[in-house]
């Protein structure tokens, strides 16, 4: 058992929220209980994995994906009000983190990302320094792979020129914005999770291959990364509970 606190205190320190300009509040977004036993981590806050994480018995959960954006209506109805609805009941606890958990050069989306595709960073670029790059680990077609059988899916892949591979960059999720950067950066290929009309263009027109490999599943990896560490800290249960998503 653990304080809420503690485990507060904790992540903060940990993901330093307060260094990024964020899309919505990073940290505790929904207070439940105070003594901490079982913490469940995904990627988003859905009804879905709510509803599961409750059912595993966890009191405190952890997700990259929280329930409040920058814009949004901040009314507590319809699906956002059911959301709540859920986790109050039940006074569960609920802690987000964007960019700080991609970011963290440990245990973030990103590094654990690299981790399973045989990348190693050894520079970032980008707004917020949220984009990797480093050395490639083999070729364009090696790296399809390597990807294909880590995230399960076949990524979507424009091969640019052909060229051999000697920089890799990447950054998960929805950074295909990113692909200019890691041009300058000097990749010969990038790989997030999303694309958009114009990297089609960019890369047919600059030879850099560019990789979509599933907004969610490049994400899959830095919640329970950093739940990991904090249950071992804090001699608590963990499960990292993933709801299927082809996005």
């Amino acid at each position: 058992m653990a304080e809420r606190k503690d485990i507060e205190g904790c992540l903060q320190s940990m993901l330093q929220p307060q260094a990024f300009k964020d899309y919505g509040p990073n940290g505790l977004q929904v207070e439940g209980r105070r003594e901490v036993r079982r913490i469940a981590s995904g990627v988003t806050a859905s009804l879905a994995f709510i509803d599961a994480a409750l059912a595993s018995g966890a009191d405190t959960l952890l997700v990259h994906h929280g329930l409040f954006w920058r814009g949004q209506d901040g009314r507590l109805t319809g699906w956002l009000a059911a959301r709540v609805r859920r986790l109050m009941a039940a006074d569960a606890n609920l802690f987000a983190y964007h960019l700080p958990l991609d970011a963290h050069a440990e245990l973030g989306n990103n590094a654990q990302l690299g981790l399973r595709l045989g990348l190693v960073a050894d520079a970032r670029f980008g707004e917020q320094a949220l984009g990797f790059i480093g050395p490639a680990a083999g070729s364009l077609s090696e790296l399809v792979r390597r990807a294909h059988a880590q995230l399960g899916r076949e990524p979507l892949l424009l091969p640019g020129d052909g060229r051999p591979l000697r920089r890799v960059a990447w950054c998960t999720g929805g950074a295909q914005g990113y692909f200019e950067a890691a041009i300058e950066a000097g990749a010969d290929a990038f790989l997030t999770g999303e694309i958009s009309e114009p990297q089609a263009h960019l890369a047919r027109e600059t030879g850099v291959a560019f990789l979509a490999c599933g907004h969610h599943a490049t994400e899959r990896y830095g919640a329970p990364a950093v739940a990991a560490r904090v249950a071992e800290q804090f001699g608590l249960a963990h499960e990292f509970i993933d709801v299927d998503n082809p996005a």
